[in-house]
């Protein structure tokens, strides 16, 4: 019976329903389309690894953290020998010798242009081995032969217009070599994205890593052996310098490095995916109760008749978990549709993934439909409490829910704990000298004022809508009125309504203030300390003499200043304890002249005296000061013995860097083990052009695309637009949480119109025109958005500024506020009540008058 009566009651108000039905589906299909495209992307990439994994490869020691950016231009390698030595082993079949170093720069020389892919991927030569497991095959041509052949894959040859014939330009830290692309390899397996050139292996060796060795050497079995009995014998014969692994672990090896690229985008849509199905549990709580208020009498009825609360309180659960079930089921078909375009925008990019090839695993339906159903049952829970709390003569008198002042108290007082609560730890979050305690106290104060502002919300409604719509009786005569009065009638519907616009604007706002604070700290930053006109840089590849010779040569430019960065350097402290640091060598113009950075103490020239120079943060977190003495290691077991000459202040543009002089730097380290130059500075003579200085410079520099140049104003457009690409993903995201919220709106208008049939009747009874009645709905949604972004804009703005006071030691010094995005946000929350309303205020006009007025 009681199922009976709970599929009846759903299917009676399927109309009503179908709002809320999108949201589940909208948040369903969001998490559902992610992990189906994760596991679709995972399971392909896994089918790539094992198909081109040898049965145990032989490499290089991994680099430690001193060594990577030494590693970046010469590749760590493994002696010729070894290749010999690994194919003597017991049950290997043949040893292949392989090279292969990744982000090798491409160039057309007929377009001196890029060749391969600009979207993160990398560009990677090697030497063509014919290895059975090969990820390519030729499809056109031959083989490289000779020292001046090269085979490309078909993929980046298509894209760059590049065939057999054409000429191709390898450039490195060795120098510029030319070759003629002979051969065209197309991929067997699913292409990752990244470019692949192919040499013989005597030319490999020599332009790609300099000397007579190889990358490392993959072994075949013959089968009388497994792979870990191989690895094992490996290890006991050529002793424990190399990492040797086995398929199995090459295999987790990539699939954990694609995996962590891959990490960032899934996060990110299942957070916001997240978000949404909050929002849309607001739009679920606002169906159900109204729908309970519609049904009072209904309820009243069963309860007379011996219904219990419990009863009352399944029934309505029972329909909620109808919409749950439904929505979900729908949701993961339409995920299915999600994951399809986000495989098609990874194709764009040049991944290669096959929509044909879905991976739906049971991960993707017990999500969907966890979320699906937990979040309505959560969502339906309060209004059928409220429902079963309904006494059997009240909801027959129809006075409806019962008093709820108690209640009332009860939220005024927890919603006032939880706002002040989070507002503290905001301001203990923007007053922290840490950024990580401040970011703690963020996190936390966020979601404490989310949450005060939540429950606060309907008592919020009744003041601040009575402000908002204060103009609205005089501009709009009765209709104003009447939608203001409409607007506060129902606090506890107009707040849950208002909420779930409140949620995504506040993300939006937030956002905004962060995103423009950032852009002008930087901007702010570069215009205080940075004293050179131009910065270049080779971005994955390192500069070479040939490119710094031609910048000194370009009319106008009066030095050219390089830096030279120690990714692991340590400072040992006196009392025996490391600290990482990141260390810079810098010349004699650095300071100065090419840079102007505050110092807290010391004198910025006593670096080029052979001291060290340090940040105040790093100063304060180990208690150094001018004159200590400390231990600088460079890496390798290069040390070296200095004092503290500076420490500068905090929030600078270098950061938390360490420096020292070049000259300091080379008396400790040798020429073969310093690191390249990966960015350099060019300042312009005095009195020269700056337009034609750079244009002198980027026609000097045409012949390398690989760098990129930018004077301080493009410097600053290249930042914005970083931060602005990150920004404008987080709009895109938000945007899902805010179409939930508009249909809040939507839904919450439509059912007050059904539950106000007898009174619009009257209205239009007593004169009240369809135009003046549509307006009046209209006037009600607009003053329901206006309200939710109010609350929005205060959140976000409260969560934006102290995130930027959190970050202020780390180059976040500068606290702006959009007032044109602020503003936008509340010209296009009236926007989104006026579209809202359009579908209700039809309705509603087109009501019969005698019909509503005869409705019970």
């Amino acid at each position: 019976m009681l199922l009976k009566t709970s599929l009846r009651s759903f299917f009676a108000h399927k109309g009503r329903m179908a709002l809320s039905l999108i949201a589940v589906v909208l948040s369903v299909a969001f998490v559902s389309g992610t992990l189906v495209f994760s596991g679709t992307a995972t399971g392909t990439f896994d089918k790539l690894f094992a198909a081109t994994a040898s049965d145990v490869s032989v490499q290089p020691p991994k680099p430690a953290e001193d060594e990577t950016q030494q590693a970046a231009v010469k590749p760590p390698t493994v002696p010729v020998a070894l290749e010999r030595q690994v194919a003597a082993l017991p049950g290997v079949k043949t040893a292949v010798g392989q090279v292969l170093v990744e982000n090798a720069v491409l160039i057309n020389p007929a377009t001196n242009k890029l060749v391969g892919p600009t979207t993160g991927a990398p560009t990677m030569a090697g030497n063509w081995t014919g290895a059975p497991n090969s990820p390519v095959r030729i499809t056109s041509g031959h083989a490289p032969q000779g020292p001046a052949e090269l085979v490309l894959d078909a993929d980046t040859a298509k894209k760059a217009k590049l065939g057999a014939g054409d000429r191709i330009r390898v450039e490195n830290a060795a120098g510029r070599h030319d070759f003629t692309i002979v051969g065209i390899a197309t991929f067997t397996t699913t292409n990752p994205g990244a470019a692949l050139a192919f040499l013989d292996t005597p030319t490999a060796q020599r332009v790609l890593l300099g000397e007579q060795a190889f990358s490392s050497v993959a072994a075949y079995g013959d089968g009388s052996r497994s792979d870990d009995q191989l690895k094992a014998d490996a290890l006991a014969q050529l002793g424990g310098g190399y990492l040797i692994k086995t398929a199995a672990e090459q295999r987790a090896d990539n699939t954990e490095q694609f995996g962590s690229g891959l990490d960032f985008m899934k996060y990110a849509m299942l957070g916001f995916a997240f978000v949404s199905a909050i929002v849309g549990a607001f739009l679920i709580v606002n169906t159900f109760s109204m729908l309970v208020a519609q049904r009072t009498r209904e309820i009243g009825l069963l309860r007379a008749i011996g219904g219990s609360r419990r009863q009352v309180n399944r029934s309505v659960l029972v329909e909620a978990l109808i919409l749950g079930v439904l929505g979900s089921t729908l949701g993961i078909a339409a995920g299915l549709g999600v994951a399809v375009g986000l495989i098609k925008l990874m194709n764009a990019i040049g991944m290669d993934l096959e929509a044909a090839d879905l991976k739906i695993g049971p991960d993707v339906f017990v999500a969907g439909y966890a979320i699906g159903i937990v979040v309505t049952l959560v969502a339906a829970w309060f209004p059928a409490r409220r429902a079963s709390r309904i006494s059997p003569m009240a909801a027959l008198r129809d006075h409806g829910t019962p008093a709820e002042t108690r209640a009332n108290v009860i939220r005024t007082v927890a919603g006032l704990v939880l706002t002040a609560g989070g507002g503290a730890l905001l301001v203990l979050g923007a007053g922290a000298e840490k950024a990580a305690t401040g970011g703690r106290y963020l996190g936390l104060g966020v979601v404490l004022t989310l949450v005060g502002f939540v429950v606060l919300g309907p008592l919020l409604a009744s003041a601040v809508v009575r402000v908002l719509g204060a103009l609205l009786p005089a501009l709009f005569g009765p209709s104003g009125k009447l939608a203001q009065r409409n607007a506060m009638r129902n606090p506890r519907r107009t707040g849950a309504t208002a909420a779930a616009l409140m949620i995504g604007l506040a993300l939006v706002i937030a956002s905004a203030v962060f995103s423009s604070s950032a852009v002008s700290s930087t901007s702010a930053q570069i215009d205080k300390s940075v004293g050179v006109d131009y910065i270049i840089s080779g971005g994955r590849t390192a500069a070479t003499p040939e490119m710094l010779e031609a910048v000194r040569k370009t009319p106008g430019i009066d030095h050219v200043t390089v830096q030279r960065y120690f990714p692991g350097a340590k400072v040992r402290l006196a009392d025996g304890r490391q600290a990482k640091t990141q260390l810079t060598a810098v010349p004699p113009t650095f300071f100065g002249t090419d840079f102007r950075p505050t110092v807290d103490a010391g004198a910025v020239d006593s670096v080029q005296h052979g001291s060290l120079g340090i940040g105040a943060a790093f100063a304060k977190d180990h208690a150094l000061k001018v004159g200590d003495r400390v231990t600088v290691e460079y890496g390798q077991g290069r040390t070296q013995e200095l004092s503290v000459g500076a420490v500068f202040g905090k929030g600078e543009v270098f950061g938390d860097d360490a420096f020292v002089a070049m000259d300091t730097m080379e008396k400790a380290v040798p020429d073969a083990e310093r690191p390249p130059v990966w960015t350099f500075f060019a300042k312009a003579s005095a009195g020269a052009d700056a337009d034609r200085t750079l244009a002198a410079l980027e026609d000097g520099l045409k012949e390398y695309p690989q760098l990129t140049i930018k004077d301080k104003a493009g410097y600053k457009e290249l930042v914005q637009s970083q931060i602005n690409t990150l920004l404008y993903l987080i709009y895109g995201l938000v945007a899902l949480s805010i179409t939930v919220a508009v249909l809040g709106v939507v839904n919450t208008l439509a059912l007050s119109v059904v539950e106000r049939t007898r009174e619009i009747g009257l209205l239009r009874a007593i004169g009240l025109s369809r135009r003046q009645l549509r307006r009046m709905i209209r006037l009600e949604s607009v003053v329901i958005a206006v309200f939710g972004a109010v609350l929005g804009t205060g959140l976000g703005l409260g969560w934006g500024v102290t995130a930027q006071r959190v970050l202020r030691d780390q180059g976040l010094g500068t606290l702006s506020v959009p007032t044109t995005t602020v503003a936008i946000t509340l010209v296009s929350s009236v926007v989104i009540g006026l579209l809202a309303a359009l579908v209700p205020a039809f309705r509603a006009g087109r009501m019969n008058v005698l019909a509503a007025i005869a409705t019970d």
